[in-house]
């Protein structure tokens, strides 16, 4: 995530759990993860966003096209 990091965070809760979506606004590649309703949303952001940067650094790394 160079350049601008801004990434969107979206919460629904879902019953007894939270659905936390992160997006990135460059590419708009979005990962979602779920975490008990009672955690604090500042954490289920934090490892939204990790997972983000996760899935960008692993795109970046792989080539992309016809596979050999």
């Amino acid at each position: 995530m160079a350049g601008n990091d801004e990434v969107y965070v979206e919460y629904h809760r879902i019953g007894q759990i939270v659905k936390a979506t992160a997006i990135d606004a460059n590419t708009g590649v979005e990962v979602s993860i779920q975490g008990p309703a009672n955690l604090p949303q500042e954490h289920l952001r934090r490892v939204a966003v990790a997972k983000l940067r996760y899935v960008l650094a692993k795109r970046r790394n792989k080539p992309r096209g016809i596979l050999v």
